[in-house]
């Protein structure tokens, strides 16, 4: 039989079970601000990246930080990141420790359940609600007075309690699914990396007579093909646009995409006058993170950071542009280009100087076997690729049940079965 509802009066909340309650969030909970102090010692420091988004889960990662600005959490404190806060990351601290200040640190009511207020701050709703009311464009951040005084819906403790658990028992189901998920889709992707280097280092035309090509990346490689430096085979080119109104491409890991500035999303320009032109055709690389960055030629007319690199073929008749993509991508993925980087790698500034750049000795088969590696390589990728996207899209159904499946069991909307 269903249990009789009424309307929360919230937007974000809509019905609620009649024996609900509605409270803000500051009536709930203590937003601390207590600065770290060296009288702490060496405690244990969280960033925003060590956090994972919507699934709570902490991960050792190399921080750089200023601990002069850090805040001091205690056991059980819920972390709720400010700073882009659509990516929803919460965490439960298990000891004493200190913090980003682009945490909030909440420490909740002793005469409430934990876990259950953890899942009602990274429900779906919730933070739609308070992305809809971050400040600032490049980088979006919640503001913690709105969050503390956002109403929120109060069960009963012994309720709370019920859906915690029965939230927890659900989440590590569908997370050993995600887990899967995810560990296919790296598998499909590297054999996806391994089918490009063994194709664009030695060829797809079988066994054949193979040369020390005396480089330290490409090893073995077929004894009719020729080194060149990328000097010879490209240029540089650095046209800057002058003038608004160009499509903004961002050069992604997925490619070179025209970016949706009224999304306030990633880095924003104040404006982008000063950006560099992009041609159809032309390849553009950031090479000024190694980690993360990318290289495409763009399907595009538009403008890039002045701060990328975009260069084209000198010679098209000679050199077969897909198979030099599928080239700088292995060089990416690789990590070739990372090895003749320089810089602060842990800040994510490792870049790729244009010297450097330009003196590689890279590979060139004839121009026929160029179209030939191009040619098998895009059959072989384009299946590997079918099967990722059916991965992640299974993927992204799955973390939408779980998010869905959050909202309505803290919003009352569903009730926990008996027999769990």
């Amino acid at each position: 039989m269903a249990r009789e509802m009424k309307d929360s009066g919230i937007e974000w909340i809509g019905e609620i079970p009649k024996n609900w309650k509605i409270k803000k969030l500051k009536y709930l909970s203590l937003f601390k601000q207590e600065k770290y102090d060296e009288v702490y010692g060496n405690l244990v420091y969280i960033g925003l990246e060590n956090v994972e988004s919507w699934s709570g889960i902490y991960k050792e990662t190399d921080s750089i930080y200023d601990k002069s600005q850090s805040l001091i959490f205690q056991k059980n404190d819920i972390l709720w990141g400010k700073l882009r806060p659509y990516l929803a990351k919460a965490y439960q601290c298990n000891n004493m420790g200190c913090c980003s200040n682009e945490f909030c640190v909440i420490s909740i009511d002793k005469m409430s359940d934990i876990r259950f207020f953890w899942y009602l701050l990274i429900s779906p709703t919730f933070v739609d609600t308070v992305n809809r009311s971050t400040y600032g464009t490049k980088m979006p951040r919640a503001n913690a007075d709105f969050i503390k005084n956002m109403n929120v819906p109060i069960p009963p403790i012994i309720e709370q309690s019920i859906i915690s658990r029965f939230l927890d028992n659900k989440s590590k189901e569908i997370d050993n699914i995600l887990i899967k998920t995810r560990t296919s889709i790296e598998e499909y992707k590297k054999l996806k990396q391994a089918v490009i280097t063994q194709a664009v280092t030695k060829g797809v035309r079988g066994n054949r007579e193979m040369m020390d090509s005396r480089s330290t990346w490409f090893g073995q490689v077929p004894r009719d093909w020729n080194m060149r430096k990328i000097k010879y085979i490209f240029k540089i080119q650095k046209g800057i646009a002058g003038e608004e109104g160009h499509t903004v491409l961002s050069i992604t890991q997925k490619g070179i995409k025209p970016k949706d500035l009224s999304k306030n999303e990633g880095q924003l320009a104040d404006n982008y006058s000063n950006y560099q032109l992009v041609h159809i055709g032309d390849f553009a690389m950031n090479h000024m993170d190694l980690l993360t960055g990318w290289v495409d030629v763009s399907k595009y007319e538009g403008v890039t950071s002045p701060d990328y690199r975009v260069f084209r073929l000198i010679n098209q008749d000679n050199y077969y542009s897909q198979y030099y993509l599928y080239l700088m991508q292995m060089c990416y993925t690789n990590r070739i280009f990372y090895g003749l980087g320089q810089g602060v790698s842990g800040l994510g500034r490792w870049r790729l100087q244009a010297d450097k750049f330009l003196n590689l000795s890279i590979l060139v088969p004839s121009y026929e076997e160029q179209k030939e590696i191009a040619y098998y390589l895009d059959q072989k990728c384009s299946a590997i690729d079918e099967l990722i996207a059916k991965k992640e899209q299974y993927l992204s159904e799955i973390e939408n049940y779980k998010k869905s499946l959050i909202y309505e069991y803290v919003t009352g909307k569903k009730e926990v079965p008996q027999n769990c």
